[in-house]
């Protein structure tokens, strides 16, 4: 696991997560880092139109969804430990009408 942790929330990113970016354009790798830290680092319960807890379990077994990017396209997944402050990783993926794609994987949505 990575963790970063430079104020409020410290962010880890389970192991998968590198295979996950390893699958999305380069080009938007610093857009993904700066979106997880401008809007996990605080307040990552707090629910927005493009943050929000899940009711329908989703892959890897996040409690919460993060969307942003061109038309909303990235997905973030995490589960947040508020007694310890951390917010964790567990999938970054790409949204494309009713595919999600994680890594390999693709979910019909």
């Amino acid at each position: 696991m990575v963790v970063s942790h430079e104020r409020g929330f410290a962010r880890v990113f389970a192991p998968e997560v590198v295979a996950h970016l390893d699958t999305i354009e380069r080009e938007f790798h610093s857009q993904i880092r700066k979106q997880i830290h401008l809007r996990l680092s605080s307040e990552p319960e707090k629910e927005t139109r493009n943050r929000k807890p899940l009711d329908v379990p989703a892959p890897y077994g996040p409690q919460w969804e993060l969307r942003f990017g061109p038309g909303n396209r990235f997905r973030v997944f995490y589960e947040v430990d508020p007694v310890e402050r951390t917010v964790k990783i567990l999938a970054i993926g790409v949204k494309e009408r009713n595919v999600l794609r994680i890594g390999a994987e693709e979910y019909r949505t």
